[in-house]
């Protein structure tokens, strides 16, 4: 998932730890099956996008497929609730967020 380039460094962070208490996502990565990164935004090529940033849903284990539709809903949904709480404590629009498969998704 990436923020809008406008997003701030604050907002990925934010982002991250509203995504690690999300409780059905917070309790895949209890398991082991779900891991949350921070890492540098790359384009299309898979080259570093300068300081932008991204994050990152890996799932792991053998129920990985199983769960990657309901992961991605649950992800599309959470993002959608931090927008809009962001938007009510802090002054400004939230960044945009693109929520999608990556490159090696299932």
């Amino acid at each position: 998932m990436r923020l809008a380039e406008d997003a701030h460094d604050s907002d990925v962070g934010a982002l991250k730890k509203w995504l690690e208490r999300e409780s059905g996502l917070e309790e895949l990565a209890r398991r082991g099956e779900l891991q949350i990164h921070e890492r540098a935004a790359a384009d299309e090529r898979g080259t570093p996008m300068g300081a932008g940033m991204e994050i990152v849903l890996l799932l792991t284990g053998w129920a990985a497929n199983r769960l990657f539709d309901a992961v991605l809903d649950q992800t599309v949904r959470a993002v959608t609730a931090w927008r809009a709480n962001r938007r009510s404590v802090e002054s400004g629009e939230p960044p945009e967020a693109e929520v999608a498969p990556g490159d090696d998704e299932r």
